[in-house]
């Protein structure tokens, strides 16, 4: 039986929509070589409030859910269709708070097709959006991704958007490659977590660098999504377009199911607009 891959992607902020970058063009790469999934379920970092929920619209709507940026940014357009069928399989697994019927009700955040336009830039794969409960623990999350588990055998393909270092208040703008020692560290400790046993991934909570590394969960918790998936499949994810971006933003990605060839080769990540502050752009 054939298993669809999971992907954790860090995104980075919306830009690499937009331009072709070491990370983008590995995003790429995946979508031209790995099966063409029956769906895509994208568990976004920017999909982050109190409830459970999951889009079922036929047509979502691309949501330009940021500041600042460049006009292109806000004229770019998703239009990948939605799959009502497995929002209901989806529902019946995680008991959603609801289950969004309306085109208006949410749609595709930037953590979603800032990614999707890279791995499916046709748009021509169903996509359905699962939000993050900000109101569970940690461990929530852990145990509903295992139950996710079965989809895979179905042809969905996971994606986990968000950021495993993610401070935009300690972002630097003069360091566009570069990276704190505390993000490194964080970093390094979530790929050795993630390659060895994913399923202690949220022993990194003990880490000394957590408060830094991940000073709100939001970009943090699709991570454990791939971890608990990992520990329900083949027990380790490998890390791939490994990086970091302005001192305080690991834009390291993980694949399970698939193989990958790491590489940090190739040009930076897309850099942030320089008049607007970072922890006011939503990204």
């Amino acid at each position: 039986m054939v298993t669809s891959p999971v992907l954790f992607i860090g995104h980075g902020n919306p830009m690499n929509t937009l331009e072709s970058n070491r990370y983008t063009q590995a995003w790429r790469g995946l979508g031209q070589v790995l099966p063409k999934p029956r769906a895509v379920l994208v568990i976004s970092a920017h999909w982050f409030f109190g409830a459970t929920a999951v889009t079922a619209m036929a047509a979502p709507r691309t949501i330009h859910d940021f500041y600042g940026f460049p006009q292109a940014l806000f004229d770019f357009d998703y239009p990948a269709p939605g799959e009502p069928d497995l929002a209901k399989e989806i529902a019946e697994v995680v008991k959603p708070l609801w289950v969004g019927l309306d085109r208006d009700q949410w749609g595709f955040d930037h953590g979603a097709w800032s990614v999707l336009a890279h791995l499916y830039p046709d748009a021509n794969v169903p996509v359905v959006q699962l939000s993050i409960n900000a109101l569970k623990p940690l461990a929530y999350h852990l145990e509903l991704a295992a139950k996710l588990a079965p989809l895979r055998e179905r042809g969905v393909m996971i994606v986990a958007s968000g950021n495993v270092v993610h401070n935009l208040r300690r972002v630097q703008w003069d360091r566009p490659e570069a990276a704190f020692d505390w993000a490194e560290r964080f970093d390094e400790a979530a790929v050795e977590k993630m390659a060895t046993d994913p399923s202690a991934i949220l022993k990194l909570t003990e880490h000394s660098d957590y408060a830094a590394a991940v000073p709100t969960p939001d970009h943090f918790i699709p991570l454990l999504y791939v971890a608990g998936l990992a520990a329900a499949g083949e027990g380790r994810a490998a890390a791939f377009a490994r990086g970091y971006t302005m001192g305080s933003i690991s834009m390291t990605c993980y694949a399970l199911g698939a193989d990958v060839i790491a590489t940090n080769d190739g040009a930076a990540c897309a850099g942030l607009p320089q008049d607007v502050p970072a922890d006011q752009t939503n990204t």
